[in-house]
């Protein structure tokens, strides 16, 4: 078992082309024993935004604070706020971005498979 809490794990610039004020943290995955996914922890500053992008691999997203919208694969935008549920299926194009004053701060889980 591993207890700790979320600051202690380094905190890293999203480097994905057309990212814009993103920043994220690894926070459960293969080296800490997890046998099938890996929990990551997003932070997007205000009026930044994740480039939209599309992946082969499904993610399961949680809003923790801030607000926000993703924009799905059909240009529909979808409010977020804390207690918000996402499933962004794979192939699915989406765009996470932060509209409100504060962090958008959001937890992501994926497959191993697509960390490497």
């Amino acid at each position: 078992m591993k207890v700790f809490q979320d600051e202690t794990v380094p905190v890293k610039p999203v480097e994905m082309q057309g990212a814009v004020g993103c920043r994220m943290r690894c926070l459960i995955g293969p080296e800490d024993g997890a046998m099938n996914f890996t929990m990551r922890q997003f932070e997007v500053s205000p009026a930044g935004h994740t480039p939209q992008h599309t992946h082969d691999y499904e993610h399961e997203v949680f809003v923790l604070e801030g607000t926000g919208q993703i924009v799905d694969g059909q240009g529909q935008v979808h409010p977020l706020r804390p207690g918000v549920v996402v499933f962004v299926p794979p192939n699915e194009l989406h765009q996470f971005r932060n509209t409100g004053p504060g962090t958008l701060k959001f937890l992501c889980s994926i497959p191993h498979r697509s960390t490497g």
